[in-house]
């Protein structure tokens, strides 16, 4: 195993994983857990494993690794329902957790806001058939045919695109202020606005996508940061419904809305005029999206920043999940940070986050080697991290993106993944190739890409 330099007590899921594997291989008395997750509409992803049979003296073994796959399977695809088949200690213990006070009460009631049900964990008899995978049928992006709206609402400004035919023939960027703004209307008015005038600039509106930071359900926004500062009520009253609602005032045409994740991954297919892509944004926190096999968006949660990656319960713990060990921690201006005392390098408390990242990067086009360990460590955690996420998601490209991996620090990151992956896991190798793509193909791709999300009939 490659050491991380700075975090000699990092434990890779994707190594924890494969060790508790070759172990239950081994025993005499063991059981097939199979794992589901169900989302809106009935939808169903399973995971299966191996495990060693209740009551044979390694139950607490058994749930400590199905609790982190769980974990990761909830905040992949998203679901208001645990199913649990092969284990009944780990099917109560589960329950237990993911109730009020229960140790994963943060991640059950974000569930629920997102899927409007009440969570719940299901565990099946011994006899009962294991939960069987049903996805969604219908997919969506990559259609250019017409006279399509893309619509991109960023924190700082939104940007919106006519689109014929898969050409942009007319896009603007305008400043706008959602997230330090408590009236809905001003959200609501900018939208249209943006709507209105890329319609002006073609014959007809066809279709309309958009692409938005947070978590859409049939095309209803259910947590997002730009409405951070709306009341509850006006929330359910006027946000809840903003895009289908302005959608309305533009026309009776298909409208697609999609995380702006997901919308960057889509981007970075058509460019790459491939498929099964991971994007992966290291900001603020830890961003993720996903194109599958067909090329399309698949409507999973794909939020990457609450999906364990290190097995060390010593490891950070994230303040707003209060769980340990994940992603944000890790892929993020808070994972620079934390490596920072580690590296010898002491920063100012009084700065903000994005500041002492700045620090960071200036030590960085400085030479400082101490600088150098942190990326190398980050592009250490990266390494196993996507042998990890691979074990979920059918991947033959990563797009890395995001301020952190900005200038020599980002080289430097994706360096010592590529390493980790040759030496550890070279069958991956030869499967996955890991990009930084530049800002320009970025910029443009998303909102034809966000054009593309609607299926015209």
């Amino acid at each position: 195993m490659i050491k991380a330099v700075l975090d000699p007590k990092f434990q890779p899921m994707a190594v924890v994983l494969d060790d508790y594997a070759k172990k239950v291989a081994s025993a005499d008395e063991k059981a097939r857990l199979t794992i589901g997750v169900e989302r809106n509409k009935g939808y169903v992803s399973t995971y299966a494993l191996d495990i060693y049979a209740d009551g044979t003296g390694h139950d607490e073994e058994n749930y400590a690794v199905a609790e982190r796959i769980i974990k990761t399977m909830l905040w992949t695809r998203g679901g208001w329902k645990i199913i649990v088949h092969g284990s009944k200690y780990i099917g109560e213990k589960l329950a237990a957790d993911y109730c009020k006070g229960g140790a994963h009460e943060f991640d059950a009631d974000f569930m629920t806001r997102v899927y409007e049900k009440p969570f719940e964990v299901e565990v099946l008899c011994p006899k009962c058939p294991a939960p069987e995978t049903h996805e969604a049928s219908a997919s969506i992006g990559r259609h250019l045919d017409g006279c399509r709206i893309g619509f991109d609402a960023g924190g700082s400004d939104r940007k919106v695109s006519a689109v014929i035919d898969g050409e942009s023939v007319y896009s603007e960027e305008v400043v706008w202020f959602p997230k330090i703004t408590s009236d809905p209307n001003y959200h609501y008015n900018g939208i249209l606005e943006a709507m209105k005038t890329a319609a002006s600039h073609m014959p007809r509106v066809d279709a309309i996508g958009v692409s938005s930071a947070g978590v859409y359900v049939d095309n209803k926004i259910m947590v997002a940061s730009l409405f951070l500062k709306v009341s509850d009520e006006d929330f359910e009253k006027k946000v809840k419904t903003m895009y289908i609602d302005v959608a309305k005032e533009i026309g009776d045409v298909p409208l697609e809305v999609a995380n702006d994740g997901d919308v960057t991954a889509l981007a970075g297919a058509m460019d790459l005029d491939d498929t099964n892509v991971l994007g992966i944004a290291m900001g603020t926190s830890e961003a993720g999206g996903y194109v599958d096999g067909n090329g399309n968006i698949t409507g999973w949660l794909n939020e990457l920043a609450f999906v364990p990656v290190d097995f060390c319960r010593e490891a950070m713990v994230d303040e707003w999940s209060g769980d340990y060990g994940c992603g944000v921690k890790y892929f993020s201006q808070d994972g620079v940070i934390k490596l920072a005392p580690a590296a010898g390098i002491e920063l100012d408390e009084s700065l903000s986050p994005a500041e002492k990242l700045k620090v960071v990067q200036g030590l960085m086009k400085e030479g400082d080697e101490r600088a150098a360990k942190i990326y190398e460590t980050i592009g250490v955690y990266f390494g196993y991290a996507i042998a990890y996420y691979a074990k979920f998601y059918d991947i033959k490209h990563v797009l890395i993106m995001g301020r952190v991996t900005s200038g020599e620090g980002g080289t430097i990151l994706l360096a010592k993944a590529n390493e980790v992956l040759a030496t550890e896991y070279p069958e991956l190798t030869e499967k996955i190739k890991l990009h930084i793509p530049d800002e320009k193909s970025r910029r443009v791709g998303q909102s034809v890409a966000a054009a593309s999300l609607p299926e015209t009939k």
